[in-house]
């Protein structure tokens, strides 16, 4: 899990570490969602079917924080970072056990 996931959450260090050097912030949001739930689907691969599902869904959100305007993409991650990754938590805590 830890290697699979370790990966794109590396590759969106790098690339929120190259924006930030060239003052670029409005690729931020997609790049975190999309690298998350890129992460989150590898890594989910030894889990519960949910967490893949999670996956999809983060990257489908970076999707459209790519296709609608830069100003949007705190709506976007407040969306995946804070419903989609609470909502799907508690669902797993609940029917998984943790």
């Amino acid at each position: 899990f830890a290697i699979s996931f370790a990966a794109p959450i590396v590759s969106g260090a790098a690339l929120t570490w190259g924006a930030w050097m060239h003052d670029d912030w409005a690729l931020m949001p997609p790049v975190w969602l999309l690298l998350y739930g890129t992460g989150v689907l590898a890594g989910g691969v030894f889990s519960v079917a949910a967490v893949r599902l999670l996956g999809l869904l983060f990257m489908a959100l970076g999707v459209a924080a790519l296709v609608t305007p830069p100003a949007w993409g705190n709506v976007w991650l407040g969306i995946g970072f804070g419903g989609l990754q609470v909502g799907f938590g508690l669902y797993i805590a609940r029917r998984h056990g943790g």
